[in-house]
């Protein structure tokens, strides 16, 4: 079972909590611990911070549960790890520390519930209960985390006799489906019907319980369409807001994460409900470690760049747990361990550890607690994506608002291979100025470009300053009636292309060549392809007819919006050709080039 949070509030519409007084049989809601005489921060103003339980819960690893599965979990080391990220990363931000899946079953996954159906704490695992759990982590100035799937969980049924909290006539019958239609991503509830009154009440029920407890945040899982299940069953869209509605009722302050894998096709509703939004699966490997390179930790490179423009403040891109801090206990080398940490930096991902925060090696301690790539993670700067394709070298940017650029170089092979930053990619030509983040360290002025040989998995981090001057480009359109279309390939409408217009149907030997670009010297240029693809597709790119190389575009989300790559190809003076060939697959749909105008 994966977890995540739920907590729906969004950032934008917060003000201070207020004392509620509830009626009898439920919690005294207590004001937000972070609330006292000025209104709060924004929820989400910027990526959250913090250490969630799950990744050590759900691992095989030596001594982590030596009482069966997910015995990890108990209030005894919750607290073990709230004293140590109070000392070890609340002053560089880390201040969230959230209980995952389990809280409210014991070590035979049987549940725990109260009167109303809510759950509650497992007395063995948390015997002083989830209150005075929060309570003990706002002693130490952080904030508590609770996790809580969606639907309403079958063993809280009870053959639909209990009554739901605060709703005189309604009982666990009136909220679900007269079939019993089961929903998330383990089926392991029964689907709320949002068209009963009594169903709202529920959620009410349980928002109110945990604001009551005092929780700053609540991770929902399971949520779809996403966590593996697509469909009108597994649609928890109106769960969601309804979670939304119920936060706002409690007048806490409530982070509300959402997970696993969420449809990117409704991401313009995880944005009005939520905070965040996993766009993965699981980073753990349910191994012998908390995690591996390949079981998921890679997929990320692919998966992140489709929802970059969705991310900003109020509601972020999770890319899950960052588990950097552990050494062997990661499974990771040092090389992954920097990649890993630097592509949730410059995603923007929420950096929340599942280390043991107890045994943090020196190396993982200074990946975590790197000012500099901390507030790049957490400043104005905007989340970057692929600049050249999705290639096993490839660079990552974005344009930070002083001008300067966050750029990271990756080899995401398996053997050591030098990677370029060329600048005419981030559009500019002459000399810049380059600092390394993790290093702390001025590496001086380059011209045109940067180059390090990475070992296998591993990485760079650059503030890249342009010292030189922006490089004029000369587009053509990839439907200019000039141009030799063969195969499927064909014009097509798209409102978000230069021109309105795009070529698509480029699959099973479909192929579009762009004729007279022209250059006024021969060399390799950095030519920028203008594209749209809903998912990561590959294209042979070449010129002149000469020898093709092939390039996996990464995605940009849907089939209506456009992404830009730079490749390098070496053109001659005067008229050229540049062919863009799907081969025996199926290639992004081409905008438009823009060729440089030197060299």
């Amino acid at each position: 079972m994966r977890s995540s949070s739920y907590s729906v509030l969004p950032a934008r519409a917060l003000r201070a909590a207020v004392v509620l007084a509830l009626a009898a049989g439920a919690v005294t809601v207590a004001p937000a611990a972070h609330a006292a005489t000025a209104d709060p921060a924004p929820i989400a103003a910027k990526p959250y911070m913090g250490w969630s339980s799950w990744s050590m819960q759900s691992s095989k690893y030596p001594g982590l549960n030596p009482d069966g599965d997910y015995s990890y979990l108990t209030e005894v080391n919750v607290t073990k790890q709230t004293d140590a990220l109070a000392a070890k990363l609340k002053k560089y931000g880390y201040e969230y520390v959230n209980i995952d899946a389990g809280w409210w079953r014991d070590n035979t996954w049987k549940p725990e519930y109260d009167q109303y159906g809510r759950q509650k704490a497992d007395p063995k695992r948390f015997p002083s209960g989830m209150k005075a759990v929060a309570d003990r982590i706002h002693a130490k100035g952080l904030k508590a985390g609770i996790y809580l799937p969606a639907g309403l969980e079958k063993e809280a049924y009870n053959d639909g006799r209990t009554p739901i909290w605060n709703a005189d006539g309604c009982t666990t019958a009136d909220i679900v489906y007269g079939d019993l239609r089961t929903t998330n991503g383990w089926d392991s509830s029964y689907k709320l019907d949002f068209s009963r009154p009594c169903t709202q009440k529920y959620i009410d029920s349980q928002a109110q319980s945990i604001a009551g407890w005092g929780y700053d945040f609540l991770k929902l899982d399971g949520v779809g369409p996403g966590s593996g299940k697509s469909g009108d069953q597994y649609d928890n869209v109106a769960d969601v807001a309804a979670w939304h509605k119920a936060i706002a009722a409690t007048g806490r302050p409530i982070h509300l994460e959402l997970s696993w894998s969420l449809d990117i096709g409704h991401a313009d509703d995880w944005k009005k409900y939520s905070n965040g939004w996993r766009i993965d699966t699981d980073v753990e490997c349910y191994c012998n470690t908390l995690v591996s390179w390949e079981n998921s930790v890679d997929d990320r490179w692919d998966d992140a760049p489709g929802w970059t423009r969705h991310a900003g403040p109020g509601g972020w891109n999770d890319l899950d747990s960052l588990d950097v801090g552990n050494g062997a206990m990661d499974g990771l080398t040092k090389a992954e361990r920097q990649s890993y940490a630097t592509l949730w930096a410059i995603a923007k991902s929420p950096l929340y550890t599942g280390d043991d925060l107890t045994r943090l090696d020196s190396y993982g301690l200074s990946l975590l607690t790197n000012k500099e790539v901390i507030a790049l993670n957490q400043g104005a700067t905007p989340p970057a994506r692929p600049i050249t394709p999705s290639d096993p070298q490839q660079v990552w940017a974005a344009k930070n608002p002083d001008g300067s650029y966050t750029v990271a170089l990756f080899n995401l092979a398996g053997s050591p291979a030098a990677v370029t930053a060329p600048w005419a990619s981030l559009g500019f030509t002459g000399k810049a100025a380059v600092r390394d983040l993790w290093n702390h360290e001025n590496l001086g002025t380059f011209k045109e470009k940067i180059t390090e040989a990475l070992p296998a998995h591993g990485s760079r981090l650059f503030t890249v300053t342009p010292h030189g001057s922006a490089l004029a480009f000369t587009g053509y359109e990839a439907e200019a009636p000039a141009n030799t279309l063969a195969g499927n390939a064909s014009v097509a409408d798209c409102s978000a292309c230069s021109g309105g217009k795009k070529v698509g149907n480029l699959y099973l030997g479909g192929k579009l060549t762009v004729n007279d670009v022209v250059v006024p010297k021969a060399g390799t240029y950095q030519v920028k392809i203008a594209y749209v693809s809903g998912d990561a597709r590959s294209v042979a790119v070449s010129a002149n007819g000469g020898g093709a190389t092939n390039h996996k575009f990464p995605s940009t989300g849907d089939w209506g919006t456009t992404g830009t790559v730079s490749v390098p190809l070496t053109l001659k003076a005067g008229s050229n050709t540049i062919t863009f060939d799907s081969g025996n697959g199926y290639a992004p749909d081409i905008d438009r080039i823009d060729v440089p105008k030197s060299s």
